[in-house]
């Protein structure tokens, strides 16, 4: 017979903790807008840590393997293969966001030296302006939320929600690497 005194985890989210991961989110945008469109970058000449792009780029990257594995784990309901691989992208992906707001902080936005017309144009512009930082930014809370929901057993809440968390997440793990590339290409 259980003990009167414990008390059972609510099976619904405690709205605070839910306002609480928004507003962090919300900072960690804030932030993120203040140093590209506003902060004075400290090392415009490029000669400090030159090499975060690409560093940001792997990161993506091993985000978006350590997705696709837990994605793939929980399909076969190894559960603690799916948790392990979700907090390797959860790693990965908080790594790259220290990384990208040290290079930010660095060397500022990166513009592309090419016309802001044409095929490559529109394509980099489309990837990054009108879905990879939109989804970044939406993103962001939903991981946050959704790792709640798995580490406070409420799996059914969980679930409903990583059904739209890990595709966004998994876009923005991938147009990542396909805006350096381009950022590469192009330079």
């Amino acid at each position: 017979m259980p003990d009167a005194s414990v008390k059972l985890a609510s099976p619904r989210t405690p709205t605070g903790v839910i306002v609480g991961i928004v507003a962090v989110s919300a900072v960690a945008s804030a932030l993120i807008c203040w140093l590209v469109y506003f902060h004075a970058p400290t090392d415009v000449a490029g000669t400090q840590l030159r090499s975060l792009p690409l560093v940001n780029a792997v990161l993506n990257a091993l985000s978006t393997i350590a997705l696709l594995t837990g994605y793939e784990e929980i399909r076969q309901r190894r559960i603690l293969r799916h948790r392990a691989s979700m907090f390797g992208a959860f790693f990965f992906s908080s790594i790259f966001l220290v990384s990208y707001l040290v290079n930010f902080a660095l060397h500022g936005e990166t513009h592309l030296p090419i016309a802001h017309s044409g095929l490559l144009w529109y394509s980099y512009a489309i990837v990054l302006f009108a879905t990879h930082i939109p989804l970044a930014i939406i993103a962001l809370p939903m991981i946050l939320i959704t790792f709640f929901l798995s580490l406070t057993g409420r799996f059914p809440a969980h679930k409903r929600l990583a059904r739209w968390t890990f595709p966004i997440w998994l876009y923005v793990s991938v147009s990542g690497v396909f805006i350096y590339y381009l950022q590469a290409v192009i330079r």
